[in-house]
């Protein structure tokens, strides 16, 4: 599988603004045009940066969408860390995993783009390594908050529950985003409905 070529992240003031202009102009465009279209002249024509410029800082579009993509991946991590630092019994895992749903709908609601981030990810070859380590990253946080309350549950056991469920409320959140408002939300309340309130399955594995 090919490698995304990793941008240059700048050190001085003057370049990190350049930097961060690029950015911006490219989740600007996405967002308009969505990802399939967005090219790398549209950056040239929006912001006056010539060609050599913006290819010193990101080699190719690839780089630039892996770099906002890794942006909203620490965005989500943030919020999964939070809504489960308030795991302490069984009985506030269900509440807890109800909160990421909520969180990562909501991310997606108040940054559009990142739908067009997501599908640019899971077209690109390149790209798709990073939505795997980035579930990866979130089911281990699960994971680690699952341990000391699943009595009798295997480490082996939690790690399948835990990539399991992840990947579940990731793939209900985006078939949520690509319904009408109020028909995702209807939903999101049915899969929180259906979410586990306890995690005694575990122990017979």
């Amino acid at each position: 599988m090919p490698e995304a070529r990793a941008p240059m992240v700048p050190v001085q003031k003057r370049s990190r603004e350049r930097f961060e202009r690029i950015l911006q102009c490219a989740a600007a465009v996405m967002a308009e045009k969505g990802s399939d279209a967005f090219r790398m002249s549209d950056i040239v024509e929006r912001t006056g940066i010539p060609f050599g410029s913006l290819y010193q800082y990101f080699p190719d579009k690839t780089a630039i969408i892996g770099t906002l993509a890794e942006r909203c991946n620490a965005i989500g991590r943030a919020c999964v860390a939070r809504d489960l630092a308030t795991v302490e019994t069984i009985a506030d895992l269900r509440p807890a995993l109800g909160n990421i749903v909520d969180s990562y709908y909501r991310m997606f609601v108040d940054e559009p783009v990142m739908r067009d981030i997501w599908q640019a990810t899971q077209a690109d070859r390149a790209l798709q390594k990073l939505d795997e380590e980035d579930g990866a990253f979130l089911a281990n946080l699960l994971a680690e908050a699952v341990r000391p309350v699943a009595e009798g549950a295997s480490p082996a056991a939690v790690g399948r529950y835990a990539q399991l469920m992840m990947t579940l409320i990731a793939a209900a959140v985006r078939h949520a985003i690509t319904l009408p408002p109020a028909e995702g939300r209807r939903v999101l309340a049915l899969f929180k409905q259906l979410l586990p309130a306890d995690l005694a399955a575990l122990a017979a594995q």
